[in-house]
């Protein structure tokens, strides 16, 4: 019976030139092996790192027998019906949604309004952290749902957060906020209040690194809108205008290190990335945002930029040549465990100080040695040091000052323009 019925179906494609028998009778599990197959090989050339691209297949329509997938990249969905095509998978199988997509209602970008916000790896309380975004930050708006927006952040990382934590922002408002003069909170922890005083009512907690509109200054504060509205105060010496401390700012070794050292003794947090928790490339990304330069979020990121150093012979730390080549403010990646090859995975990351000492996030921000003889050596035993990175001198589109950075430009695309102003002022980083 199965013979024939095979047979009926040759005769009718040949009879009638549709498509091919291996094309009609290829059940639904074959054609589900088959897109996952195409689906993998999109992702290895368009979308090779998920946390900065998305091309998700999702679950099978049961009725329909369709599929659906998720992306961020035009490209990627060219090539992934040029793909079905090549394998006689009708396009009507699969729906491809392009993010950003309607749930966003044409709001493409919003702003944090919490001095902290996490994000999060799925869109649900329970899930991981993966990286925090601070107040003021302009985020991609790439989806919403289940009270979460998925966003992408300044320096290109693709999480979930709280639909509450973001202001979306029309176009109209986008230009009012990018063309608003702003303050950014240089003091480490602080509040904001509803009067000129601090015995009024608390709005909210503050950070460094917070950015909000100024709207008015007084006797020893500045009035500062927030990103959904609110007004509140704060006192004078803890924020800067954001163009005047732009103009301040010198991302030298010293300057990067001074700002490491104000973090000594925080908690180590995973996903931390505030002066709240830092795990070890939220510390090394804090230090270098306070000095204006936007680096890779995580520590397998970090690595891929900015300048080798040679710090290995025969695939081994030497450590003669570490100290002769390393220079303050260098990024030292670690695998864990000992004896690990130069291309394990990386695991950690830290802030090269000078003869053989470093800054980083472990347990807390603390200083420890590469060196065996050096008291605060314990540490290093657990790790291998399998790589270093020079940031400071070297161009590369992955280290981008704010000032020219798209989600900190003016409406029109012009590059903020920082403020020449030499005076002194507190909390002067």
């Amino acid at each position: 019976m199965e013979t024939y019925r095979k047979v009926i179906l040759i005769l009718f494609c040949i009879v009638f030139g549709i498509k091919s028998y291996a094309q009609i009778t290829l059940p639904d599990s074959a054609v589900y092996q088959k897109i996952t197959h195409i689906v993998e090989e999109v992702i290895k050339v368009y979308a090779p790192d998920k946390r900065t691209a998305i091309f998700e297949l999702q679950a099978l329509d049961k009725f329909t027998h369709s599929y659906q997938i998720e992306t961020t990249e035009p490209k990627a969905k060219e090539h992934f019906r040029q793909l079905l095509s090549e394998n006689h998978i009708p396009a009507s199988k699969v729906t491809i949604k392009l993010l950003p997509d309607s749930s966003v209602n044409g709001n493409v970008i919003g702003i944090v309004n919490l001095s902290v916000a996490n994000l999060r790896t799925t869109p649900r309380n329970q899930a991981e952290l993966a990286t925090q975004v601070l107040l003021g930050t302009p985020v991609d708006l790439l989806q919403k749902k289940d009270g979460y927006f998925r966003i992408r952040t300044p320096e290109g990382y693709i999480s979930w957060v709280s639909a509450s934590s973001i202001t979306p922002k029309s176009k109209s408002e986008l230009h009012q906020w990018k063309t608003a003069r702003k303050v950014i909170f240089t003091a480490d922890f602080g509040h904001s209040y509803v009067e000129p005083d601090e015995k009024s009512l608390r709005v909210s907690d503050l950070v460094m690194g917070n950015i909000l509109t100024l709207e008015d200054e007084s006797a020893g504060f500045v009035k500062v809108g927030y990103p959904d509205g609110r007004m509140a105060y704060i006192k004078n010496e803890q924020a800067r205008p954001f163009d005047e401390w732009l103009g301040t700012l010198n991302p030298t070794p010293e300057n990067i290190l001074a700002t490491a050292k104000t973090m000594m003794g925080l908690p180590y947090l995973w996903g931390g990335t505030s002066v709240k928790g830092v795990d070890c490339s939220g510390f090394t990304k804090t230090a270098y945002y306070m000095n204006g330069v936007i680096i890779p979020r995580d520590a397998s990121q970090q690595v891929l930029a900015g300048q080798p150093v040679d710090i290995l012979s025969a695939d081994t730390l030497d450590t003669a040549k570490a100290l002769k080549n390393l220079q303050p403010a260098d990024l030292l990646f670690f695998a864990s465990g000992e004896n690990r090859a130069p291309d394990a995975r990386i695991t950690h990351v830290a802030l090269y100080l000078g003869n053989g000492e470093f800054i980083h996030a472990a347990g807390t921000v603390r200083i420890n040695s590469m060196l065996s003889q050096a008291p605060n050596y314990d540490d290093f035993q657990s790790r291998t040091l399998v790589a270093a990175r020079r940031y400071l001198g070297q161009v590369d589109i992955a280290l981008r000052p704010i000032a020219l950075h798209p989600a900190y430009a003016s409406p029109d695309g012009q590059q903020i323009t920082p403020t020449d102003n030499s005076k002194p002022h507190n909390n002067d980083r």
